[in-house]
């Protein structure tokens, strides 16, 4: 963590600033390697100080960097505060703009009135957009905790269980596995309610068709993403024509990214192959998104600007959340009846963009089917293929 806080002070030094105060989550954990939601730092250009309450403090003088100075907070900031403000000859101090709110910021200006606040904008996130090594390992392990757990999943999944059930039955392998906690709500939708992005799982036995899981496990603060599509019953041709489609797009960006390409290059890349094969309309969101531990700044896509990846970068790679579209066939299956709604094919793959060398992470092996560290080959490993095509075709058949 100490690497961490040099990094913030070199910016600090450059805008000028005296001190740091620093309020969200995800940038308490990254600065002092305390996971605490309720805690709050104050970084100045020689000290790091972590203030935790009496829920926490134990935690924090075990857990947290040896270079920060833990403290209990007693009573309000001009007590606990103020006297460090002072003692450290502090007057122009940053601030996460992003994250806290008006009243907030308010009532801290009013404790701190000798004080000058910089809004910091993206600065903390644009320092964590780039990992070291170390970070990457844990989100490697997320992602194979998030793996295994899937892996599992389809040992046990049957046609009678629900989505909720199978949503519930993801979270606890994982947990099992070692994740703290999922990386979000997870999602579980089959047939008809496939087709929308962020499905609610439902209490209901899952419908023949697609059945979309978007999942991760979080592995000490970082966090895995990924989402596979399988089958249950026997995929049609088109089902078959519309993951081909959405298979062939990823490769294509997959081996278009590299350091110093535009977003909005690389996302009409996938783009172009989704609307050429007669599916114009619905790849409604960006291709790609940062890992989901707080960090703001733009996917890839369209609309992300000319932000250029940075070298570290990983991204997760999807093509087509919601596929409900008028135009498309309308073949989806609702309780053995015809619906509205043909379903979606969704799966992602994390990617790491290195100065000047594009490259996947490693592949490890499971069976015979390639089970890539952060899902390189989500999609085309385990069920996904292999349960779409010939014979192989029955993944929860009850009948």
């Amino acid at each position: 963590m100490g690497m961490h806080i040099k990094r913030l002070r070199e910016e600090m030094a450059k805008l000028g600033l005296d001190a740091v105060w620093i309020t969200s989550p995800e940038n308490h954990l990254y600065l002092s390697g305390f996971d605490n939601p309720d805690g709050w730092m104050l970084i100045t250009m020689n000290r790091a100080f972590d203030f935790a309450d009496f829920r926490y403090i134990e935690a924090a003088k075990r857990e947290a960097d040896p270079d920060c100075t833990v403290i209990m907070p007693q009573g309000g900031r001009k007590v606990y505060l103020l006297p460090l403000i002072e003692e450290e000859g502090i007057r122009r101090i940053g601030y996460e703009d992003i994250s806290l709110s008006c009243r907030s910021f308010e009532l801290l200006k009013a404790d701190l009135p000798q004080c000058e606040f910089v809004p910091l904008g993206m600065l903390l996130e644009e320092i964590r957009a780039v990992k070291t090594e170390d970070e990457i390992e844990k989100i490697v392990r997320a992602q194979r905790i998030a793996e295994e757990a899937f892996e599992a999943l389809l040992k046990n999944i049957r046609p009678d269980m629900t989505e909720t059930e199978v949503a519930d039955e993801l979270e606890y392998q994982m947990k099992k596995r070692g994740s703290r906690k999922p990386s979000f709500d997870t999602i579980a939708v089959s047939g008809s309610n496939s087709s929308s992005p962020h499905g609610v799982p439902r209490n209901v036995t899952l419908e023949k068709g697609f059945l979309t899981m978007d999942f991760g496990a979080m592995c000490e603060g970082y966090h895995s993403d990924m989402t596979r599509t399988i089958v249950i019953g026997k995929a049609d041709a088109e089902m078959k024509r519309l993951y081909d489609t959405v298979l062939e797009a990823q490769l294509a960006a997959l081996a278009a990214i590299r350091e110093g390409e535009s977003n909005a290059a690389m996302d009409k890349i996938a783009r172009d192959i989704i609307d050429g094969a007669g599916y114009e309309g619905c790849f409604g969101h960006s291709l790609g998104h940062r890992l989901p531990d707080g960090e703001r700044l733009p996917g890839i896509g369209s609309y992300a600007g000319e932000f250029e990846d940075h070298p570290g970068l990983r991204q997760a790679v999807r093509e087509i959340y919601g596929y409900s579209d008028e135009r498309l066939p309308a073949r989806g299956y609702s309780g053995g009846v015809l619906g509205p709604r043909f379903g979606s094919v969704r799966y992602s793959r994390h990617y790491r963009v290195p100065k000047r060398v594009q490259r996947g992470f490693p592949v490890r092996k499971a069976g015979r089917q390639p089970v890539p560290a952060l899902s390189v080959h989500a999609g085309i490993e385990g069920v996904s293929l292999r349960h779409l095509r010939g014979g192989a075709g029955r993944v929860c058949d009850g009948g």
